[in-house]
C-alpha cells in the first residue's frame, strides 16, 4: 500500500490543521509546524494574503528545506469597503481572539443594510526543491445579524454562504469543506499534488 505523501502546513493553529488534514484525505500526511518541531510565529506582514502566504511558505521551507505549504485567509466585507481583509485575523488588535474580532465586526455592521462578503484564501505550496505555486479559493456570502452555531472556528458563526441559510458554524465539517474559500483552494492544491 502506497504510504501517504508527508507535507508540512505552516501553521500553529489546530482547528485549521485538522480541517486540512480533513480535506486532503488520507493520501497525504499534513503534519503541522509544532509536528516538526517549530514553535515560531512567523511573521505575516505582507500587505496581500498571497504576500504572507507566500512568505510563510518559504521561511519554513528555507529554515527546514521540507515540501510545505501555507495559507492565509482573509474577511472582505462590502459595507466595510474590503476590510478586515488582510487584518482578519487580528481585526480587534494584536492580542484579541475570535470572539473579540467577531464583536468588532458586528458592532461595526449595527444597522448595516448591505451585509454581502467573501472568505478569500490563498494557499502557497513550495516543493521539496523550492518551486513555490499559489491556489486560490473564494465563498461569497453574508454576514449574520448574530452568531449562528458553535462549530467551526473564527467567523464561522456570523458567515453565510451564498445559497443557505445556515452559517458555517451550523453546518458538519465536510458540509462547510466543500464550500467554503479553504476547501475550494485546498481542492486546486491537492489536484496539483496528485497530478505531479
Amino acid at each position: 500500500m502506497k504510504q501517504p505523501r508527508t507535507i508540512v502546513f505552516a501553521s500553529h493553529n489546530s482547528h485549521k490543521v485538522e480541517e486540512m488534514r480533513r480535506i486532503c484525505g488520507p493520501a497525504f500526511n499534513i503534519v503541522s509546524l509544532a509536528d516538526i518541531g517549530c514553535h515560531t510565529d512567523i511573521p505575516e506582514e505582507g500587505a496581500t494574503l498571497a504576500e504572507n502566504a507566500e512568505a510563510k511558505a518559504m521561511w519554513v521551507y528555507r529554515h527546514y528545506g521540507l515540501e510545505c505549504f501555507a495559507d492565509d485567509t482573509g474577511l472582505e466585507v462590502d459595507a466595510l469597503d474590503g476590510a478586515p481583509g488582510v487584518h482578519t485575523a487580528r481585526f480587534a488588535g494584536p492580542e484579541c481572539d475570535s470572539a473579540a474580532n467577531v464583536d468588532l465586526l458586528l458592532h461595526k455592521l449595527c444597522g448595516a443594510r448591505v451585509r454581502t462578503a467573501r472568505f478569500r484564501t490563498v494557499i502557497a505550496h513550495v516543493s521539496s526543491d523550492g518551486d513555490i505555486r499559489r491556489f486560490d479559493g473564494v465563498a461569497e456570502g453574508s454576514i449574520a445579524t448574530e452568531r449562528l452555531g458553535s462549530a467551526g472556528f473564527g467567523y464561522d458563526p456570523v458567515f453565510v454562504p451564498a445559497g443557505h441559510t445556515r452559517s458555517f458554524a451550523q453546518m458538519a465539517p465536510d458540509e462547510k469543506n466543500a464550500i467554503s474559500h479553504r476547501g475550494r483552494a485546498t481542492a486546486l492544491l491537492k489536484e496539483f499534488l496528485n497530478n505531479l
